[in-house]
């Protein structure tokens, strides 16, 4: 399992790293695309739509199962991963990279504080894999 060290984590296994100042990036983890098996479908919101933190924002569908995701922080989407339309396998091969979702100004900057490091992500996901996937 891959973690990105410059990101934050949440329990619903969604990422977030700042961009600079107020922008941010965020997509599904590593550990949730693993789960998820082959990711066929990514729908996203609108450039311009808001949404609070822990709001599902856009849902994932793989050949497994289909999956809501939710805003790590309250933002507005200031821009979509439009590749993801026609790659959406690159969720599976790039989670953190080509994979990303959108790309928002956060509402509240210290809504990030109650997200979990890199270190507590990988705890938390160890535990979730001993107990049999999420």
């Amino acid at each position: 399992m891959k973690i990105d060290k410059a990101c934050r984590y949440t329990k619903t296994h969604e990422w977030v790293r700042v961009v600079s100042g107020k922008t941010a990036r965020a997509g599904l983890t590593d550990y949730a695309q693993d789960q998820l098996s082959d990711i066929v479908y990514v729908e996203l919101p609108e450039i311009g739509d808001s949404f609070r933190q822990s709001e599902s924002f856009a849902v994932a569908e793989s050949v497994k199962a289909t999956s809501d995701c939710y805003m790590p922080v309250g933002g507005e989407i200031t821009a979509i991963n439009e590749d993801l339309a026609n790659a959406p396998q690159s969720v599976n091969a790039d989670p953190y990279g080509a994979g990303w979702f959108i790309e928002f100004t956060m509402a509240n900057p210290k809504e990030l504080d109650a997200l979990m490091a890199p270190d507590v992500y990988e705890k938390f996901c160890a535990e979730e894999a001993e107990k049999g996937g999420h």
